[in-house]
């Protein structure tokens, strides 16, 4: 346990923000779901983008790593480019 004023706050500040990320992760999660789910390739474009620019927020942010960002980008975008 904490034994210092300080070290209390730090627990108190990483679980915020453990919760936070994992609220985070959840959402990054159900959007990649929406873009692969996707059928139509014009809808799917639509959500690439909005799912796009949210994974460059959590890389930016430090909630993913940059790498787990880029791969991901590319694995949709390729899936993407694939519809008809």
């Amino acid at each position: 346990m904490a034994q210092h004023k300080s070290a209390e706050k730090r627990a108190r500040q990483a679980k915020v923000r453990t919760a936070r990320n994992a609220q985070w992760k959840s959402r990054m999660r159900n959007a990649i779901k929406r873009v692969r789910s996707t059928t139509d390739k014009a809808k799917a474009k639509a959500e690439l983008n909005k799912t796009v620019k949210m994974l460059d927020q959590l890389a930016a942010k430090g909630v993913i790593h940059k790498n787990t960002a880029s791969n991901q980008k590319s694995s949709l975008t390729k899936l993407v480019n694939s519809l008809k």
